[in-house]
């Protein structure tokens, strides 16, 4: 049997681990049968590398992370390298569930067509992490049919309050509303409350059960990866 390891971040915030667990919960009743086994990269236990080490059998690790960076290309990587029956599934984005998903989050918080969006999300030095949180906002503008601007929480990049500022400085073109590229609640998600924006919509997941469609996303990418292992083997 195929064993799905979802693999989050980890944070010490109890809501943040309520909303990742209720994300794992729902993908283990979307997959009746299979195995599914939490990990993390930092700061929970148990680590990937550890989990990874004890399954037996095929089995595919699934990041609960929204684009490639660091701890896809390092940690989850270095789990899996050298184990023939192990194999990586891609970070859940940019993609355009996600892209839905915050629309929902925005409208939710009474999103109007005046409003400036930013998109904030977790700075990171990977090139390709940075390339995805820049498809995740074209994705986003797309989805709205108006322009997103592009900060981040940390990092090397511009800053969403140096952005959320910028925008602010015109106040006959509406409110400026912020939109958290964050999975669950955190250490992220608090630091927007005081970036001066109007409004800051909910991370992905919140207090309630996860959306049908991000647990959906979890699902395709273990399906795709297990897939192409499959076809490589053959």
């Amino acid at each position: 049997m195929t064993t799905l390891v979802a693999c989050s971040h980890g944070t010490r915030d109890a809501a943040g681990q309520a909303a990742i667990a209720r994300l794992v919960d729902a993908v283990t009743r979307a997959l009746p049968g299979l195995a599914v086994a939490p990990t993390y990269v930092d700061v929970q236990q148990p680590q990937v590398a550890e989990v990874v080490g004890e399954t037996g059998g095929p089995t595919v690790v699934v990041p609960l992370l929204l684009s490639s960076g660091y701890h896809v290309h390092v940690d989850i990587a270095s789990a899996v390298a050298g184990r023939d029956e192990v194999v990586a599934a891609p970070a859940l984005g940019p993609d355009p569930v996600l892209a839905g998903l915050l629309v929902k989050r925005l409208r939710q918080v009474g999103l109007r067509s005046t409003d400036k969006v930013v998109l904030a999300a977790a700075g990171s030095s990977d090139p390709q992490a940075r390339r995805d949180t820049e498809r995740a906002a074209a994705l986003l503008a797309t989805a709205l049919g108006r322009p997103v601007a592009l900060g981040h929480v940390g990092g090397p990049q511009r800053h969403v309050a140096e952005v959320v500022e910028q925008l602010g400085r015109d106040r006959t073109s509406g409110r400026t509303v912020v939109s958290p590229y964050l999975l669950a609640p955190g250490w992220f998600r608090d630091r927007l409350d005081g970036v001066g924006a109007d409004l800051v919509s909910a991370p992905l997941l919140d207090g309630g059960e996860p959306d049908a469609r991000l647990t959906g996303l979890v699902v395709r990418r273990f399906l795709d990866a297990r897939g192409r292992a499959y076809a490589q083997a053959a």
